[in-house]
């Protein structure tokens, strides 16, 4: 990375938007519902322009930024403790907060962030589609606009190397884009954001996983029921051996709470 980043490792932690905000396993979280959090990315939308980022907290995250997964000198752990919002996405993390803080956490979701926000902001909000395979975004973009009525500030797919990041990040920038989704998987989407956030200069900047593969139709939303229960993850599992690779984090993590619980 090159020395046009902006924030500084040891800087303090991001101020929260909101009063109460938790600290999980070493990492913050925002108790927000699903409505508390879109008002406040609403905010960030029509106020001064000014950048924000966002993180939906899984039990992946966790675990991968304890193996100290980084970019340069900058980790994923660094980038989460920075963003000034941090919403949890998955029943681990509401299962997680039960267990270590005695406290029952609302899901927000990465694809229910981004929906709400197209569908409450519509015309009046304009998105970049960074990340997935190349062709992804760009059917993503086309298939947001016709559903929510936004405006498509900028397409790029997600295959680039660490050294193109200030060119993509600078053409975000001259974009215009109210809200960046960066689909670029766990890690690499949240330090790519935080790290270049004064550069992008987007008001709500959000990994966002598989959602631009969600909006384009080249994967599919886990049923709603699962949805209603937070158990989607294990509807993505067994329906895809790509992602079995993932049962065992899902099993460090609950190790992990259980230990910590031990300890009291």
């Amino acid at each position: 990375m090159s020395d046009k980043v902006s924030a500084d490792p040891a800087a303090p932690v991001s101020a929260s938007p909101v009063a109460t905000r938790l600290e999980l396993l070493g990492l913050p979280l925002d108790p927000v519902t699903l409505d508390q959090a879109l008002d406040v990315l609403g905010g960030w939308l029509t106020g001064p322009r000014s950048p924000h980022t966002v993180v939906t907290l899984n039990p992946e995250f966790i675990i991968q930024s304890r193996q100290n997964e980084a970019a340069g000198d900058f980790t994923f752990t660094q980038a989460m403790k920075k963003a000034d919002l941090v919403t949890a996405d998955g029943v681990g993390i509401v299962w997680a907060a039960r267990q270590l803080l005695a406290r029952e956490v609302p899901r927000a979701p990465g694809f229910d962030l981004s929906s709400g926000l197209m569908r409450r902001h519509g015309a009046d909000l304009s998105v970049f589609f960074l990340g997935a395979k190349p062709g992804v975004a760009e059917v993503a973009a086309q298939k947001a606009a016709e559903q929510y009525g936004i405006r498509v500030a900028g397409v790029h797919h997600g295959y680039f190397d660490t050294s193109e990041d200030v060119r993509v990040a600078e053409m975000v920038r001259d974009s215009g884009a109210g809200l960046l989704l960066t689909a670029m998987g766990a890690a690499r989407q949240e330090i790519f954001n935080e790290y270049w956030r004064e550069v992008l200069n987007v008001p709500v900047m959000m990994g966002v996983g598989g959602v631009l593969d969600v909006l384009a139709g080249t994967a599919s939303l886990a049923p709603a029921w699962t949805r209603r229960l937070g158990v989607e993850w294990i509807w993505r599992v067994a329906g895809d051996r790509k992602r079995w690779n993932r049962a065992p984090r899902l099993a460090n993590f609950a190790q992990l709470v259980l230990q910590e619980k031990r300890k009291g």
